[in-house]
């Protein structure tokens, strides 16, 4: 069975999708920890880093890669019922995760990412994507957003709550994957979500401070 990796602080972890060299320098300034899922360990090394780990079943990842990193930085996880990204999250416990590479290019990965996310809510974890991030939100959470800022809200469940902050509140709504969504809200301040379910809260990508601040604050 392979071990976890324990770290105080933030992960950046990897994978083999979209990445540009900003999306990698802004998730290390915050989470200087970086592993690769799988094939991202080539993604990662193609901008001139190292992971410190690469975690998956290695069907993705290359030879150079694997050399490149040597026996000691390779997790391999043989199972076949989980995606890189899922194999990844269960061998990390640190503070949180950003998570850059999972979205951009094929939409059924960027899906089944946000899938993970869900299913593995331990660590904490927020998506990058292209001008967005995107994060499951903990049954109650407080965001400092200044007014204006727009807050979409996507059930992966049945879900009802409770907001305060938003221009349109959310009391009273019962949401649903074939239902009712809640994208393109805004804040008018600092925004309050209590949850009975799955939601995921997609923000721009100036908020990543802010939603980090907000998701390690339940752990403190």
């Amino acid at each position: 069975m392979s071990v976890p990796l324990h770290v105080r602080g933030g992960v950046t972890l990897i994978g083999g999708g979209g990445v540009t060299p900003e999306d990698l320098a802004q998730a290390l300034q915050l989470a200087p920890v970086l592993v690769a899922a799988d094939g991202g360990a080539d993604a990662a090394i193609a901008l001139g880093h190292l992971p410190e780990l690469a975690i998956g079943d290695f069907d993705s990842i290359s030879d150079a890669a694997r050399e490149r990193l040597g026996p000691d930085r390779l997790r391999h996880v043989a199972e076949q019922d989980s995606t890189d990204f899922a194999k990844a999250l269960r061998h990390i416990r640190a503070d949180f995760v950003i998570a850059v590479g999972f979205s951009g290019r094929r939409l059924d990965h960027t899906l089944a990412a946000v899938n993970v996310m869900v299913r593995h809510p331990q660590p904490p974890c927020i998506m990058l994507a292209a001008e967005d991030i995107v994060f499951l939100a903990p049954p109650e959470l407080s965001l400092p957003l200044a007014e204006g800022t727009r807050v979409s809200l996507f059930p992966m469940g049945a879900v009802t709550g409770r907001s305060e902050g938003l221009h349109w509140p959310i009391d009273n709504i019962r949401f649903a994957p074939d239902g009712r969504v809640g994208t393109s809200n805004r804040a008018t301040g600092p925004v309050r979500l209590v949850l009975d379910g799955p939601m995921m809260v997609m923000l721009p990508r100036d908020c990543l401070g802010a939603a980090l601040t907000a998701l390690t604050a339940r752990r403190d």
